[in-house]
């Protein structure tokens, strides 16, 4: 009979070390983490965008240049700290350890990153000299 209560015991405070249900609603400490990095990446898409679109001349003055960086920056920054929310995730969507956001994070700091590079590549590009010499 000893037997049985000593095999249960291990199982009983495994149950107990779980995590309790979490509410769709509930904002907990890894939603809050995966919606910072998903907001980042998105702030980092949108200031890429508009660096691009700086950078080839459709819209306002400037080359674009300090938009690319903090574009590069902002998607840097979301997929870092969506890789890691990731990591540290211990169930899928809906248990609320922000898998979702974490993931957008991800996509969106990758998009981020890749405008702000294009960005700078071609402010970069304009601001070169072309190489001929004028009087």
């Amino acid at each position: 009979m000893s037997v049985g209560f000593a095999l249960a015991a291990p199982a009983a405070a495994h149950v107990s070390a779980q995590s309790a249900a979490v509410d769709a609603y509930t904002l907990t400490t890894g939603r809050l983490v995966g919606s910072a990095a998903a907001l980042v990446a998105l702030a980092g898409v949108v200031i890429g965008g508009l660096a691009l679109a700086r950078s080839a001349g459709r819209i306002g003055t400037g080359n674009g240049k300090r938009g690319a960086i903090v574009s590069l920056v902002a998607g840097l920054t979301g997929v870092v700290i969506g890789t890691l929310n990731l990591a540290v995730a211990d169930g899928g969507p809906g248990t609320g350890n922000g898998v979702v956001g974490g993931a957008l994070g991800l996509v969106l700091g990758l998009i981020a990153a890749v405008l702000g590079r294009l960005a700078l590549a071609r402010s970069n590009r304009i601001a070169a000299p072309s190489g001929r010499l004028t009087a």
